[in-house]
């Protein structure tokens, strides 16, 4: 019997899509032979998670998972909505966002990580999904936040089930304050960060090119005004800017008269004890895909002329 090499199972994985496990039990099953082999993998319906990698996944869940002074957050997307009702996509997305929370958060370390009751990894056993479901996935991103004390809360807007819908927040709040108090505020900012959408948790984290970016904007919009006019127009441009879109600063969507900052500052009296808001993550399924457009009467119409 031929000797199955690593290499020889990562060619056949390469040329299928198929999992390690499976490429491994195909060439066994076919002596080496890696033609025989995709049939093989073709025949169990386990080969076409390749023929569907080029497409468009778009879709799927954003999943949330704490525990004690961790939580995560993952973006597991697909081709259409419907599979976001599958339940066998529901548990695995589950799954993922548990691995998470013993990972560092990354997405390599969790594609990696042993698949919860399977010897199998998470990359794998997506690759079985796919061939099960019959739509492309990817684990698009995963991230992980932590805090010494205090908490992280959690939020999800558009649940589908529980801990999984369409947008999904990770807020972290590092106190020695009541925890239950500290819970139920985290989980207003966290939904404040789901309705706004900041960019940065304040002036500092955001990045240098958008900085310049809006300068430069509200420069072009002021060209022909003495140089130091400008520079007073550009100069409060970018307060109103920082004021819009940075976490700290924002007014606070459950009392427009507050910014956060001052909710967090006003909180400590009834938390007893001072609070740092440390750090946000806040996934919105698609954000930034490319999604393709499709013309439907076209594709009916082009549809009856084959017919």
């Amino acid at each position: 019997m031929a000797a199955i090499t690593a290499g020889l199972v990562k060619e056949l994985r390469d040329k299928t899509g198929a999992g390690m496990m499976d490429c491994k039990s195909a060439l066994t099953e076919t002596d080496g032979d890696v033609e025989a082999a995709i049939d093989w993998l073709r025949k169990k319906g386990l080969a076409k998670a390749a023929k569907k990698a080029g497409r468009v996944a778009a879709e799927g869940l954003v999943a949330v998972e704490s525990s004690g002074h961790y939580a995560a957050a993952v973006e597991v997307n697909a081709e259409t909505d419907f599979v976001a009702r599958n339940p066998d996509f529901q548990a695995f997305v589950r799954e993922v966002a548990k691995v998470a929370l013993n990972t560092d958060g990354s997405v390599e370390a969790v594609a990696a990580a042993k698949f919860p009751g399977e010897e199998i990894s998470v990359a794998d056993r997506l690759t079985a999904l796919i061939a099960t479901i019959g739509e492309n996935m990817t684990l698009r991103r995963s991230v992980k936040l932590t805090v010494s004390k205090g908490v992280i809360a959690t939020y999800v807007h558009g649940a589908v089930v529980e801990g999984q819908g369409r947008i999904g927040v990770l807020v972290a709040l590092e106190s020695e304050g009541d925890v239950e108090k500290l819970s139920t505020l985290g989980r207003q900012i966290a939904m404040h960060v789901a309705a706004l959408n900041p960019l940065a948790l304040d002036a500092s984290g955001i990045p240098a090119e958008t900085v310049a970016r809006e300068k430069a904007i509200l420069l072009e919009k002021h060209q022909g005004k003495p140089a130091n006019v400008q520079d007073k127009i550009a100069e409060s441009g970018m307060k109103s800017f920082f004021k819009e879109n940075t976490l700290l600063d924002q007014a606070f969507v459950h009392d427009g008269s507050k910014s956060v900052s001052q909710v967090l500052k006003e909180a400590e009296g009834q938390v007893g004890g001072p609070i740092k808001l440390t750090g946000f993550v806040r996934y919105a399924l698609g954000e930034g895909i490319e999604k393709e457009e499709t013309d439907f009467a076209a594709e009916v119409a082009a549809a009856a002329g084959q017919s």
